[in-house]
């Protein structure tokens, strides 16, 4: 399966309630979901994914979050959401019941990943 059907596939996806009892996902699964969520990155312990992005603003940053999170409620999967010097924004995802990344974790990355947003320019 390429990319961008992998990436399709996700997107018709619901998360799935994970209460622990299975492992996280391997690191092959993981970076094949990786290659279907563009712009997100395994953070250095292996364990959740992260983006980063430059807002336009503030207000353009706290748009975006709150689109995150009304996201993140349908889904019932929750991401950590950081905003610093008022417009750098970063979201981590991880499933916190099996210590590391499940197919939840890529489900909401791809749609957050269609989220509108207002980057600063140049």
């Amino acid at each position: 399966m390429n990319e961008c059907s992998l990436t399709q596939e996700l997107l018709g996806k619901k998360c799935h309630p994970c209460e622990g009892g299975v492992p996280p996902l391997p690191a092959a699964q993981v970076e094949r979901l990786l290659a279907a969520t563009p712009g997100w990155k395994l953070t250095a312990d292996g364990k959740a994914i992260r983006r980063e992005w430059k807002m336009q603003d503030f207000s353009a940053a706290m748009d975006f979050f709150n689109q995150v999170a009304a996201l993140a409620e349908t889904e019932d999967h929750h991401p950590d959401l950081h905003l610093t010097g008022y417009r750098h924004a970063a979201i981590e995802m991880t499933t916190h019941s099996i210590g590391g990344l499940s197919e939840n974790d890529f489900i909401l990355a791809a749609k957050i990943n269609a989220v509108p947003v207002r980057l600063k320019g140049g």
